[in-house]
């Protein structure tokens, strides 16, 4: 990891220092994302067969998961993996029912009625990654939001094995959350699925889910089609932001920032403290904890470009935390609820040293599906919000009317819209007796 003095870098080298690993949408892959689009839509399950055995290396025969194979991958499943998936599965729904938005209605005016009703999105499709290792995990932080939302119809897209069948444990989390139907499908032809339909995959509403880049492209691509499907939010690598004090224990820390640098090469950590005592303890701890991992040649690629900064306060700290915009941030300092109030843009924040990123993405009730690469400046996380529609509705008397239809006219006529005005105005003039 690359240490830097915050204080001692200009404005261009502070841009550098937290940029991102390059994430371009270079032509080829753009290239090539859109030709799978246009193959999918144009031949349907051929093409999904087709695809799935040049880059998944398997042959797919029933391209749904049918109910004998959910039966089996249960059966398969060790006693304590399935009870693990239902305790976390339930701390879910606990804390997503808990913060779903509700319906609100308010008098604006006397005789003005405000309302905003909530409708789920009727079809949406969630996709659940296997590449270098099956995610289960995300099927809960997909499939309870939905479920909770209420959902007409939830699709779920993972890709096969070389056996032709999808992991067990994404199988039996699919079947504990109530996702109704499970496809053997992987990479950008299954975005393009559940984006535009086939004989066997339904036309999805809104795509959710994290993946490679292939993936990303694709959900990209759709959702900027009329025809496609909108998505839940820009996607990028993993990443961890961490703010420390010397009350931190560097084991801690070097460890949560392993977490996230052993998601894959491009994944990013950064350090933020004020004493250079725990930054020089924390780069020997990662030394030493990486060479025991089993992906510690993954973890040393994005640990390359990584970053140990030091600052001069926590106030700093947080100041270039929110610069960065981390997906995850961990503040391990001796009053972490102390720098909460600050924090402006964080995908999710992870309190103390009791509380590791690796909670968040398994258990504790919050989503893992976040804004990265800076998004969280703008988007918020996966949650039941994501998978409904808010509808406002109003309703106006006689007398509210009266009450607010000047107001209307005033601003209608600055805006020179007469149609708009005279919509008011007619109104008026009958409850005046003027018509």
């Amino acid at each position: 990891m690359k240490r830097l003095d915050w204080n001692a870098l200009d404005e261009n080298a502070r841009r550098e220092a937290l940029a991102r690993p390059a994430q371009a949408r270079a032509d080829e892959l753009k290239h090539g994302v859109a030709a799978i689009i246009a193959q999918v839509r144009a031949h349907g399950d051929a093409a999904l067969r087709e695809l799935s055995a040049k880059y998944d290396r398997c042959a797919i025969d029933a391209i749904e998961v049918t109910a004998a194979e959910f039966d089996a991958a249960e059966a398969a499943l060790d006693d304590a993996l399935k009870a693990a998936i239902r305790e976390a599965a339930g701390r879910i729904d606990t804390y997503h029912r808990a913060s779903q938005p509700k319906p609100v209605g308010v008098d604006t005016a006397p005789g003005v009625r405000v309302e905003r009703m909530l409708r789920s999105i009727t079809r949406v499709g969630l996709y659940v990654p296997a590449g270098t290792a099956p995610l289960p995990s995300t099927a809960l932080m997909l499939g309870v939001p939905a479920a909770i939302a209420g959902c007409r119809e939830v699709v779920l897209c993972s890709p096969a094995r070389a056996d032709g069948r999808c992991d067990e444990a994404v199988l039996y989390a699919a079947r504990v959350t109530g996702v109704h139907r499970v496809f053997k499908l992987g990479g950008a032809q299954a975005i393009a699925a559940m984006a535009y339909g086939t004989d066997s995959v339904p036309k999805c509403e809104k795509l959710f889910g994290p993946g490679n880049a292939w993936v990303t492209e694709a959900k990209l691509q759709v959702s900027g089609d009329p025809e496609g499907a909108a998505i839940d939010m820009p996607a990028g690598p993993s990443e961890v932001l961490v703010i420390a004090d010397d009350g931190a224990r560097p084991a801690f820390v070097a460890a949560d920032l392993l977490s996230q640098a052993e998601h894959g090469p491009d994944s990013q950590v950064v350090l933020l403290s004020p004493s250079a005592a725990l930054l020089d303890a924390v780069a020997a701890e990662v030394e030493r904890q990486v060479a025991t991992l089993p992906r510690s040649e993954t973890a040393l690629k994005a640990l390359a470009q990584s970053r140990l900064i030091a600052v001069d306060s926590l106030a700093q700290a947080v100041e270039v935390s929110n610069r960065y915009a981390p997906e995850h941030l961990i503040i391990q300092t001796v009053e972490p609820r102390l720098l909460l109030d600050g924090i402006e843009s964080a995908g999710s924040i992870f309190l103390g040293p009791w509380t590791p990123e690796s909670v968040g993405d398994y258990c504790s009730g919050s989503n893992h599906v976040l804004p990265t690469y800076g998004h969280a400046r703008s988007y918020s996380g996966v949650s039941v919000a994501s998978f409904v529609k808010q509808i406002s509705v109003q309703e106006v008397s006689a007398d509210g009317l009266r009450a607010i239809g000047p107001c209307t006219v005033t601003l209608a006529t600055a805006e020179q819209l007469e149609a708009h005005r005279r919509a008011v105005s007619m109104r008026l003039d009958v409850l005046e007796g003027r018509a």
